[in-house]
C-alpha cells in the first residue's frame, strides 16, 4: 500500500512539474545591465572620416560596450562652434542609431572645418574621443532667398535711416550661422521705430510672383537670427505682400499683406519657421482684420520686406540675419 502511495505521489509531483512551463520572455531589466561590470568591448570609430555632407554624403559611428547603457554623442564644429549630439541605450553604435547626415542641434550650422568627436557614458568615468573632417556643409532643399556668401543681393531694395552708429551690412567671419557671412543690423534712430529695411521683389528671381507651392498648409518661411547679448530691444518685422487678382501690381487698399513680429528671446542664433497659413494682418504689431481676400496664397507672393524695429526711447539695437530660405511639407532643418 505505501508502494503504491508512494508511486502516486511521484506521478501527481511529475505531472505538476510537466504542466509548469518556463517563461523565455522577462519584463524586467537584464541582471547584467543592472549588476554586471562596463567596459568598452570595440573603442569609438568613423565610418567617413572626411565627409562631404553638401554631395548628399553621411556618416555613422561604432562602438560596443558589455551591456546596455546611456551613451551620448558629441559633434563640435572646431571653427563655427556648431553642435550636434546623438544619443541612446544600447550595447552598441552603428549606423542605425547613430548616423549623421551633417544637421545640427545647436546652431551654427556645419560648414568646411575639422570636427572633434566624443562618447560618454552615463554613470562612467571614460571619454572616448576622435576627429573627422567636414569638406562641405549640408544643402537644404527649398527656394533659397539668400545667405549672404555673395554679399546682399544686387536687386534687394535697402532703405537705412540716419541715425547714429548705423551698421546695416554684410559681415565676413566666423560669427556666421552658415557659411562665412551673414547681415549685420544694427544702429540708434530716437525719433522712429524703424532703423533700417529692404525689400525683397519676386521680380528679383525672375517672374512676378515668388515660385511656391499654392497650399500654404506646406510652405514655411525659415531664417535664422542672431540675439546680442547686449541687447534686447531689437524687432525684426517680415511682411508678405500678395497680388491677390495677378494683374502684375500691389494694390495696399484692397490686397492682403500679411505679416509677423519676430522677438529673438535667446541670446546667440535661433531657427525661426513660419507656416505660411499661420500668418496674420498685423496693424502696429496687433492682428487685424484681412484686407483683401483674406486667402493665404504664396503662389501670389509678390514682395517680403524685412523691416528692423526698436523702441526709440529704448537706445541702440543690433541683430544679426543669416539663411533666408522657403521650404516645403516641413520646416527647415539645419
Amino acid at each position: 500500500m505505501k508502494m503504491k502511495l508512494k508511486r502516486i505521489a511521484f506521478y501527481t509531483l511529475a505531472l505538476a512539474l510537466a504542466g509548469c512551463q518556463v517563461d523565455d520572455d522577462f519584463d524586467g531589466p537584464d541582471l547584467n545591465d543592472l549588476y554586471g561590470a562596463f567596459s568598452v568591448v570595440e573603442g569609438l570609430d568613423i565610418s567617413d572620416r572626411a565627409v562631404d555632407f553638401g554631395t548628399g554624403e553621411t556618416t555613422y559611428f561604432t562602438a560596443r560596450f558589455s551591456k546596455n547603457v546611456d551613451w551620448k554623442l558629441e559633434i563640435t564644429g572646431l571653427t563655427s562652434g556648431a553642435k550636434k549630439e546623438i544619443s541612446g541605450f544600447s550595447t552598441f553604435l552603428n549606423a542605425d542609431n547613430a548616423l549623421w547626415n551633417g544637421t545640427v542641434s545647436r546652431l551654427p550650422m556645419f560648414r568646411a572645418e575639422d570636427c572633434a568627436v566624443q562618447l560618454t557614458v552615463e554613470n562612467e568615468p571614460d571619454t572616448l574621443r576622435d576627429t573627422l573632417e567636414v569638406l562641405g556643409g549640408r544643402i537644404n532643399e527649398g527656394f533659397l532667398l539668400s545667405d549672404f556668401e555673395d554679399g546682399f543681393p544686387t536687386n534687394w531694395v535697402p532703405f537705412i535711416q540716419s541715425g547714429a552708429n548705423m551698421s546695416f551690412n554684410v559681415q565676413t567671419n566666423n560669427n556666421a550661422a552658415q557659411g562665412s557671412k551673414y547681415y549685420d543690423m544694427g544702429g540708434l534712430v530716437n525719433w522712429d521705430w524703424l532703423i533700417g529695411m529692404f525689400d525683397i521683389p519676386a521680380t528679383a528671381y525672375g517672374n512676378p510672383t515668388f515660385d511656391l507651392n499654392a497650399n500654404p498648409e506646406v510652405v514655411y518661411f525659415n531664417t535664422l537670427v542672431y540675439k546680442q547679448p547686449a541687447y534686447s530691444n531689437g524687432i525684426i518685422l517680415f511682411q508678405f505682400r500678395e497680388d491677390d487678382n495677378m494683374d502684375g501690381t500691389f494694390n495696399p487698399a484692397n490686397e492682403d499683406m500679411f505679416a509677423v513680429e519676430v522677438h529673438p528671446d535667446q541670446d546667440g542664433w535661433q531657427l525661426i519657421s513660419l507656416k505660411y497659413a499661420d500668418l496674420a494682418t498685423l496693424v502696429n504689431g496687433q492682428p487685424s482684420a484681412d484686407i483683401g481676400n483674406g486667402i493665404r496664397e504664396p503662389h501670389k507672393l509678390k514682395q517680403i520686406s524685412m523691416l528692423y524695429l526698436a523702441n526709440p526711447t529704448s537706445g541702440y539695437a543690433q541683430s544679426y540675419l543669416d539663411y533666408m530660405i522657403f521650404t516645403e511639407n516641413a520646416p527647415l532643418r539645419p
